[in-house]
C-alpha cells in the first residue's frame, strides 16, 4: 500500500478510513497532495476528480444527499477553498453530512505574502457545526479535533471543516504508516418522547377542531404508512404538502398556492388551524408562510430531532425526534372528533381542480404548459431534480407521479449548483434521473458538465425563455432597459454547443407538438446523456401565470 509519508495526512485518511468516510470527492491541487495521494491509492475507497471546487462541493453534496452519508471534500490552499461556501451553507441549512478537509500551508506562510495563501481557519465559522484547525505535527489534540468534526458531522448532519497544514515536500510516500490513531467511536442516541409530553400534546390535539400538518423538504419513504393513513381518516386533520415533501396520499393537498391564493380574509380566519404541526425541512409556498404569519395558529409544533425554526412566529412546542416516533406515541392516546375542518379543504380542493384544467386547457406554448405537459410524462420510479426559483415553483402546480422521488436545494435555494448537485445524485442513486433547471440557472452552473461521472441516462430539462424569468412574477417588474440588464438578465444564449462539447445528445423544442415528440424520445433512450432545450416565450409567461391565480377567484 502506498501512504504519503507526511504523518498529518496519514492521520487524516485512516481517520475517515475508519469512520466509513469513503466518498472522497478531489479537486485538483498542489498543497493537498499528501491527501490526494493517500486517498487515490487506496482502494477503500471511492474517489472523484472535479476540477471546479464549487462544482465539486454539489457534486458531493448530490451523492450525500441520497447515500444519506457523510461525504468528504478535498482541495488545495488558497481560494480553492472559498468555492465550498455555496454547498457548504446548502448542506448546513438542508442538514447534509459534508466534510470539508482543506490544505493549509503553515501558519509561518500565512499573511507574509507567500503564493496561494489566504486565511483558512475557521473560514466557515458562521455555517460549519465544527472547525478543526490542525497543526502540523501529529498530535493527540489533532486526533481529538479530527474525532469531533467527523463525529460531529455524522450525529448533527451537517458540514465541518478541517484545515490541515502540509510543508513541502508534499508528492513523498512511503509503503508503511507511521501513525497509529485513536478512534473515538460515534455516540448514537436514540430519541423518545417522554410520557408527560406525549400526554400534553395528546390532550391539546383531542381538544382541537382544526389541525394542519405541514410538510416541507423530506426524504422519500420516510414516514410509515400506517401514520400516513391514520392521518388521512382523521376529519379534523389537513395534510398540506409540497413536490419536495416525497409525500402522497390521495386527501392530501399537494398544490398548496393553487388552493389559497383566492383565499378572502374571511376563508383564511375559517381556516386558520389551532394546532400547526410541521416537519421536514424549508417550505417552498411564500403564500402558506404569508397565511401562517397573519393568521398565527394556537399552538405550533415542530418535528425534527436535531432543528426547529420558528418561521411563522408561532412555535410553541419542539419535538426532538422523528416524525414515526412522534405520531407512534401520540395515537394511542388521539381521539377522533367531530369536525368539518377536512371537509372544508376537500370541497375547495375539488372546486379548484375544475378551474385549474379549463385555464391549462386554453393557455398558449408558455413555461406552465412545459411543466403540465413534462411532469406528467416523467418515467415512474424515476428521480426528479429541481433547480430553485420559477422551476420549483412551477412544479408545485402540478400533480405528480408518487412513485417519483423529487429532490432540490432548498437549504438556502440558490440556483448556483443545482446541476452539480444532480448529477451527483444521479451517479448515487443509479436511477433514471431527470433535472429540469432554467436557463440562468443552468448557465450559472455549465462546470457541472465538465465530470466524467455522469451517467448516460442522466436528463437535463432545460427551459430556456430568456433570462431570469422569476423576476417578471415578482413586485416590481417593468420593462425597462435596468430590469432586463441588471434583474433578468436578457440574453441569447443557447446549451447547443456546451451539449457538444461535453458529449451530450442534444434535442429542442419550441411548441407544443415538438416538445411531445422530444420528451417521447427522451425517455425512450438511456445510451447517452441528453439535453432537451425548450424554448418558450419570454413576454408571455409571467401573465400566463399571474392570470392563472386570477382565474382562479
Amino acid at each position: 500500500m502506498i501512504y504519503p509519508k507526511i504523518p498529518l495526512a496519514q492521520s487524516i485518511i485512516e481517520f475517515c478510513l475508519a469512520k466509513g468516510i469513503t466518498t472522497i470527492i478531489i479537486s485538483p491541487g498542489s498543497r493537498n497532495a499528501p491527501l490526494t495521494i493517500g486517498f487515490a491509492s487506496n482502494p477503500a475507497f471511492t474517489c472523484y476528480s472535479i476540477a471546479d471546487e464549487r462544482s465539486a462541493a454539489f457534486f458531493g453534496l448530490g451523492i450525500a444527499q441520497q447515500t444519506k452519508q457523510a461525504v468528504a471534500l478535498v482541495c488545495t490552499s488558497g481560494s480553492a477553498l472559498l468555492n465550498y461556501y455555496p454547498a457548504f451553507a446548502e448542506a448546513f441549512y438542508s442538514q447534509i453530512p459534508l466534510i470539508v478537509i482543506s490544505a493549509d500551508r503553515p501558519q509561518s506562510k500565512i499573511d507574509i505574502g507567500d503564493g496561494q495563501t489566504i486565511r483558512q481557519e475557521n473560514v466557515f465559522a458562521n455555517h460549519s457545526l465544527y472547525n478543526a484547525n490542525l497543526q502540523e505535527e501529529v498530535s493527540n489534540e489533532n486526533d481529538i479535533k479530527i474525532n469531533e468534526a467527523i463525529n460531529t458531522a455524522l450525529t448533527q448532519k451537517g458540514p465541518v471543516h478541517i484545515n490541515a497544514p502540509f510543508e513541502e515536500p508534499l508528492y513523498e510516500t512511503v509503503t508503511e504508516l507511521s501513525v497509529n490513531v485513536n478512534v473515538i467511536p460515534v455516540a448514537i442516541e436514540n430519541s423518545i418522547l417522554a410520557i408527560d409530553e406525549v400526554q400534553k400534546a395528546a390532550e391539546s390535539w383531542n381538544k382541537a377542531s382544526k389541525k394542519m400538518i405541514l410538510v416541507g423538504v423530506n426524504e422519500p419513504n420516510a414516514v410509515n404508512d400506517a401514520i400516513i393513513e391514520a392521518l388521512a381518516q382523521d376529519e379534523s386533520v389537513v395534510v398540506l404538502t409540497e413536490t419536495t415533501s416525497n409525500l402522497h396520499h390521495t386527501t392530501f393537498i399537494s398544490n398548496i398556492d393553487t388552493i389559497i391564493t383566492p383565499f378572502t380574509e374571511t376563508e383564511f380566519e375559517q381556516l386558520r388551524p389551532e394546532i400547526l404541526i410541521t416537519f421536514g425541512g424549508m417550505v417552498v409556498s411564500k403564500r402558506i408562510k404569508a397565511f401562517l404569519r397573519k393568521y398565527k395558529p394556537k399552538e405550533h409544533w415542530h418535528i425534527d430531532p436535531l432543528r426547529a425554526y420558528d418561521t411563522f412566529g408561532a412555535l410553541t412546542n419542539h419535538f426532538t425526534v422523528t416524525p414515526n416516533i412522534f405520531f407512534e406515541s401520540l395515537f394511542p392516546l388521539a381521539q377522533k372528533g367531530s369536525s368539518t375542518y377536512f371537509q372544508e379543504w376537500d370541497h375547495i380542493k375539488s372546486h379548484r381542480k375544475l378551474k385549474v384544467d379549463l385555464y391549462l386547457s386554453k393557455i398558449p406554448f408558455s413555461d406552465f404548459k412545459v411543466f403540465e405537459k413534462v411532469i406528467p410524462a416523467l418515467p415512474q420510479h424515476s428521480q426528479l431534480q429541481i433547480s430553485n426559483s420559477s422551476a420549483i415553483r412551477y412544479a408545485q402546480l402540478i400533480e405528480i407521479d408518487p412513485t417519483i422521488e423529487v429532490y432540490c436545494n432548498r437549504g438556502t435555494s440558490g440556483i448556483d449548483g443545482s446541476t452539480s448537485t444532480a448529477i451527483g445524485a444521479a451517479v448515487a442513486n443509479k436511477k433514471q434521473t431527470v433535472f429540469i433547471t432554467g436557463d440562468i440557472g443552468f448557465l450559472y452552473d455549465t462546470n457541472a458538465l465538465w465530470n466524467h461521472y455522469i451517467p448516460k441516462n442522466f436528463k437535463i430539462i432545460l427551459i430556456n425563455n430568456g433570462g431570469g424569468g422569476i423576476f417578471r412574477i415578482l413586485p416590481g417588474h417593468a420593462e425597462t432597459p435596468v430590469f432586463n440588464t441588471y434583474f433578468e438578465t436578457s440574453h441569447c444564449l443557447t446549451a447547443e454547443h456546451l451539449a457538444k462539447m461535453y458529449g451530450f445528445k442534444y434535442t429542442i423544442a419550441s411548441d407544443e407538438g415538438s416538445l411531445q415528440t422530444a420528451v417521447t424520445e427522451l425517455f425512450a433512450q438511456n445510451e447517452q446523456a441528453c439535453i432537451l432545450e425548450v424554448f418558450t416565450p419570454t413576454l408571455l409567461n409571467d401573465q400566463i401565470l399571474l392570470n392563472f391565480f386570477k382565474e382562479l377567484n
